[in-house]
């Protein structure tokens, strides 16, 4: 008896907590409306305080919002020739879904059952009935209440039922009139995954079983083992919300296979990266990046390739689409290049995204200088001798040393400006004279990038990687090759092609290419050492084993130093601040031995 009451109130507990997510859901939602990255007028009538959330949430939930309304226009659309339709939302919770679809007349022969756990239930079905506007478009306040149905009109019934008890589900849903022979839609947006995986499974296998012809749409996570994957579990598991299906369902194919496993036909998926990149217009992505500055890319990434979007089908009446980092003055994303040994010059970077006209500073130290003595360091804010200069206005750019006619410069390229999303553009420093050059470059100009690497070479510079105009990670190697009067711009063929990636770090050792960690997108793996061959072109990946870390590493934002006499890599730093999930950052510098990689090549 003591045993059955401690798991009672343990599981009430994870309910309350699973229930606490929808408050939160709910708020975001509303300041991603508010700022005009959703077109929704009902999210207000659901949150009793409002409060603005940062970017990052906004374009996480702009993301969400757009793929869950993709499958579900899709369904509407595919099936408009039928006389009656149905949506069915697990776990809704304040969804304004029903009343987003009602206001512009998507709904006709269309009627919408959501379900959630009946407190939650009960709490909408109140606050329809008290808002005036929420009432005036379900058509009246509801019927009378009748066993688990909360709010019910002609096209919209509102069911308090926990989805986890199925037998109740389906005998709720067959008193509030679901007809399991109607083309009927079935949404669960983060639901799945916070229900016990023998639970969820039957669930879904029911799902198959009861509808003839249907489709489930599921948005949730994915990729529990990887560092990032890691603080998003830990996240959860604060709030009491335990994601329990990753462990069994981690990444795309076995969310796939779990369906087509358990009765579904037909079943596509794809990350939310991917969604992104194919589903919304280039014009669309330009006004989302206008709505407020926003450059938290590496996160933001990251957290789109441990979403996934999945629709599963069945039924031959319905046709099927498938889806197819700290300086003086508080500066991130600058530049450190030590020109001597008591002397280093930091160029550029930004403190927020519209505040990054920031100037060049040179630091100077004695060079016999050691870590406890800080204070040593003069930092002299300065100005180029020339008015035209614009190198010290952008951050996530590269700045490399190389030399024409025996003269050393700076060579600034790409990054990003508060005018320019990327930049293409470059500029010389003579290290001495401290003044922009104008030399001459020939060959075809480069696409633009941010957040790309870039290292010294035979005179010249090598940049690899990076981010360009359309957002997409860039795989090719550079060659800012030096000649008589100035350089030439050359590409270097790699094969195979390297996975592309950006916010990564790079060397040259005895001609070759290493990079270093970095972004990518579409790889069941994270980024560690490619080691390229100038020479030949090839190249090769390797991963880093960090099993014996206490610690999630997390290689971007990061520096890395070659120690060529040791061949390791010290790699410094790393991580970022996730406004969801929490902060990581590399708490100690990681020696990684390369001689064994190098030996080999």
């Amino acid at each position: 008896m003591g045993r059955s009451r401690s798991r009672s109130a343990r599981r009430a507990a994870r309910d309350q907590a699973i229930q606490g997510t929808n408050d939160s859901s709910i708020v975001s939602k509303c300041s991603t409306a508010a700022l005009g990255y959703i077109q929704d007028g009902f999210l207000q009538y659901f949150v009793t305080k409002r409060c603005r959330r940062a970017p990052l949430i906004h374009w996480g939930y702009y993301v969400r919002a757009r793929a869950v309304d993709h499958c579900v226009r899709e369904f509407l659309l595919q099936s408009q020739g039928h006389p009656r339709r149905q949506i069915l939302s697990f776990g809704a919770g304040f969804d304004s879904l029903y009343f987003r679809l009602k206001a512009v007349g998507l709904l006709s022969c269309t009627v919408v059952y959501e379900v959630d756990f009946p407190s939650v239930a009960s709490r909408k079905a109140a606050l329809i009935k008290g808002t005036e506007n929420l009432a005036m478009v379900v058509g009246g306040v509801g019927g009378r209440e009748s066993g688990a149905m909360t709010f019910s009109v002609e096209d919209y019934k509102l069911l308090g039922v926990d989805l986890s008890e199925l037998s109740k589900l389906e005998q709720a849903l067959k008193e509030a009139g679901l007809d399991p022979e109607v083309p009927t839609m079935l949404l669960a947006e983060v639901v799945l995954a916070y229900m016990e995986i023998s639970r969820s499974d039957a669930l879904i296998q029911w799902a198959a079983q009861h509808f003839p012809c249907a489709q489930f749409v599921v948005y949730e996570q994915m990729h529990p083992e990887d560092p990032f994957g890691r603080i998003m579990q830990q996240h959860f598991s604060r709030l009491n919300s335990v994601l329990h299906t990753l462990a069994q369902y981690p990444n795309c194919e076995a969310q796939r296979r779990r369906f087509l496993q358990r009765g579904w036909a037909e079943c596509s998926i794809i990350d939310m990266n991917e969604f992104y990149a194919s589903f919304i217009p280039e014009d669309e992505r330009r006004r989302v990046q206008a709505l407020e500055p926003f450059d938290e890319y590496e996160e933001w990434h990251l957290k789109c390739s441990h979403y996934f979007i999945l629709a599963a089908s069945k039924g031959k009446e319905l046709a099927w689409t498938p889806l197819f980092s700290k300086m003086p003055g508080g500066r991130l994303f600058h530049t450190v290049t030590c020109v001597s040994g008591s002397q280093a010059l930091a160029v550029g970077g930004r403190m927020s995204p519209t505040n990054a006209d920031l100037g060049i500073l040179w630091l100077r130290f004695p060079e016999s200088m050691t870590a406890s003595d800080p204070d040593c360091v003069v930092v002299e804010l300065v100005s180029p001798q020339s008015a035209e200069d614009l190198a010290s206005s952008r951050w996530r750019h590269t700045t490399t040393e190389v030399t024409c006619q025996g003269q050393k410069y700076l060579f600034i390229y790409g990054g990003r400006s508060a005018v320019q999303p990327v930049l293409g553009d470059w500029s010389f420093l003579h290290l001495e004279e401290f003044s922009c050059r104008k030399i001459p470059v020939g060959g075809p100009v480069p696409e633009g990038r941010h957040s790309h690497s870039a290292c010294s070479w035979n005179g010249g510079a090598l940049i690899a990687g990076g981010l360009g105009a359309a957002e997409q990670p860039l795989n090719s190697v550079l060659f800012l090759r030096p000649t008589g009067s100035g350089f030439q711009w050359q590409g270097v063929e790699t094969h195979p092609p390297f996975i592309p990636r950006y916010s990564h770090t790079a060397h040259v050792h005895n001609g070759k290419l290493l990079l270093v960690g970095g972004v990518w997108l579409h790889s069941a793996s994270v980024p560690g050492v490619t080691v390229i061959d100038l020479m030949t072109g090839f190249s090769l990946d390797y991963q880093i084993d960090t099993v014996s870390l206490n610690w999630p590493l997390m290689l971007h934002n990061h520096r890395s130093i070659f120690l060529p006499d040791k061949r390791e890599l010290l790699l410094i730093g790393g991580g970022g601040n996730c406004f969801s999930f929490g902060t990581h950052l590399n708490l100690h510098p990681v020696c990684v031995c390369l001689s064994n990689i190098l030996t080999s090549q």
